[in-house]
């Protein structure tokens, strides 16, 4: 699907069921909206899929995998060939997501949006790894439209195969670089303020990093207002497929979870397209990159999770899957106030 056709789809949260969504939670026999976050996030689901019979028994996790030719600047402490040697061990379930995801009971689809190397992942690319933007553009605004595209008809397949909610991540070496560099650009900061140590850098490797992205923010000067202008410039084929993940969970009724900073940018990038994806997000943790907690607070969203965690993968979205199952596990299974023959709480003024 086209993302104009995408945009057109998305709507308002429905407010009648988000409305008998509350009903059912200050009808159970407890203090009311004494599970604070843990109800919201119910409730806003409700809205979400249009019903207060909310269920997220098929849960999947959507990992975006791609390569970026700002790595040869040297702003990473390892080489490209990881991203293919991890991407891989998704498959194999040998890596930390993985081995969360069937923790969580949730299954993991990994995406080669633009891998410098072919893998036995899901191809989806159009470009091998994008450019060096110190040098020109990370890539061709339509390279940036068709990954954005692949992520919404993956989200159109996961929602016909019954999937219920998705969490998202990714996997690219240099991609704390790109997304760095669009929050800069979205932001209109200094790269100082929003780039840190990614996988881990010396000191002297950070201030290469930030030189190099005030250069190819320079050269390129991405239009702010235009997000697939930043996308194309600065970006990656990662955070353009996630981006269209997300704007195809808004379309498509389904919850979106926020990983961490990458995965942040890339919702950052789809409400930036179309604001209404904001109200399918979910936002799990802040990552401890310095512009975590600034990307939430730009989408206005609140995390359930505070663990320090800067992995990627997708690892902070899937460590969000228990605690949504306990919220359902009280909305579904816990007696109510009628049930149980005590008079109800009454909300005070």
């Amino acid at each position: 699907m086209r993302i104009e056709e995408t945009m057109d789809k998305i709507r308002p949260l429905d407010a009648a069921a988000q409305e008998r969504a509350w009903k059912r939670w200050d009808s159970i026999a407890k203090p009311l909206r004494s599970l604070g976050k843990l109800e919201e996030v119910v409730v806003r689901i409700a809205g979400m899929a249009g019903t207060d019979q909310v269920r997220l028994d098929k849960k999947g996790v959507v990992i975006c995998c791609a390569d970026n030719g700002v790595v040869e600047e040297g702003v990473t402490q390892t080489g490209q060939e990881v991203t293919a040697i991890v991407s891989e061990n998704f498959l194999d379930g040998c890596t930390s997501v993985a081995v969360m995801a069937r923790q969580a009971g949730a299954q993991l689809f990994p995406m080669d949006m633009g891998m410098v190397t072919d893998t036995r992942v899901e191809r989806h690319k159009t470009l091998y790894g994008t450019h060096n933007f110190t040098k020109g553009p990370a890539m061709g605004r339509e390279d940036a439209v068709q990954a954005v595209e692949a992520g919404i008809r993956k989200v159109s397949e996961l929602k016909a195969a019954g999937y219920q909610i998705l969490a998202t991540g990714e996997m690219g070496i240099g991609n704390t670089t790109t997304s760095s560099a669009m929050t800069s650009v979205f932001l209109d900061v200094d790269p100082e303020v929003v780039t840190g140590r990614g996988a881990g850098l010396t000191s002297a490797g950070l201030e290469k990093k930030i030189q190099v992205i005030r250069e190819g923010i320079a050269l390129n000067r991405p239009d702010p207002a235009d997000p697939l202008d930043v996308l194309a410039k600065v970006g990656g084929l990662d955070i353009a497929g996630l981006a269209g993940v997300f704007l195809g969970c808004a379309a498509e009724g389904i919850p979106a979870v926020i990983d961490g900073f990458i995965s942040g940018v890339a919702a950052l990038t789809a409400v930036r397209m179309c604001p209404g994806v904001r109200d399918y997000l979910i936002a799990s943790h802040v990552s401890n990159e310095p512009a975590g907690q600034l990307v939430l607070d730009t989408l206005g969203l609140s995390p359930f999770l505070l663990c320090n965690m800067c992995l990627g993968e997708g690892t902070g979205a899937v460590a969000l899957f228990p605690l949504l199952d306990m919220a359902l596990g009280v909305y579904w299974g816990m007696s109510t106030f009628d049930q149980i023959q005590v008079e109800a709480y009454q909300p005070l003024q």
